[in-house]
């Protein structure tokens, strides 16, 4: 099984983010990483509390860019080891998160194969636009490609909107709701002027619909 260890890393940390780098380098499963909220909300955290702690306390004249987070692939062993692959790549977050988005929640055929699969797979779309924000919030991956796919895939297709309203409203409301979110946060100005507009309509239409029980 293929698993990602996050780690944080700066020039310019408090003995806080030192030692959270030195004692909390976490394995994860690569598809999870653009998948559950204890990612982004854990690591992608505590890359914006560096960011902050090195612009505070950073020496003058020292670099005020970005913290990056690099994700450095290995395999688990026996029991609870973990070794890093020989020769194994190491990446940053943005380049592992483009081509989870690529392959999975851009993919046609896994946004297909999601959806045939009933409401568990559009759960699974729903929670990783959840994911998309909380990355693009808390890392600042914020790359307006992957909200405009997004976006055309699962909400302003219309097809793909109607299943996913068929088989779990609830999750093509939080999909539309987090794309809306994304725009109203300045993390995403969509590349169609229209979308916003079409996008609020949809989420009042669904709101409406589950409000009155159809």
């Amino acid at each position: 099984m293929v698993l990602v260890v996050l780690v944080p890393r700066c020039l310019y940390v408090s003995e806080c983010a030192c030692l959270y780098v030195l004692s909390m380098n976490l394995i994860y499963s690569r598809r999870l990483v653009a998948w559950s909220k204890e990612y982004y909300a854990n690591t992608g955290a505590m890359v914006r509390a560096m960011e902050e702690v090195r612009r505070v306390q950073g020496p003058k004249g020292a670099s005020r860019g970005k913290v990056s987070c690099t994700v450095v692939e290995g395999f688990q062993g026996s029991g609870h080891s973990f070794s890093q692959s020989k020769g194994g790549p190491v990446k940053r977050l943005d380049e592992v998160l483009r081509l989870e988005y690529r392959t999975k929640l851009l993919n046609p055929k896994w946004a297909e194969a999601m959806v045939a699969s009933g409401s568990g797979g559009a759960f699974e779309v729903s929670q990783r636009m959840t994911a998309l924000i909380g990355w693009g919030a808390t890392t600042g991956f914020q790359e307006g490609w992957v909200f405009d796919q997004a976006a055309q895939t699962y909400a302003l297709d219309s097809d793909m909107a109607q299943r996913l309203r068929e088989l779990n409203p609830e999750a093509l409301k939080n999909i539309v709701g987090r794309l809306l979110e994304a725009k109203a946060r300045s993390m995403w100005e969509p590349s169609d002027p229209l979308a916003g507009q079409r996008l609020a309509q949809l989420y009042e239409d669904i709101d409406d619909e589950m409000e009155m029980g159809l």
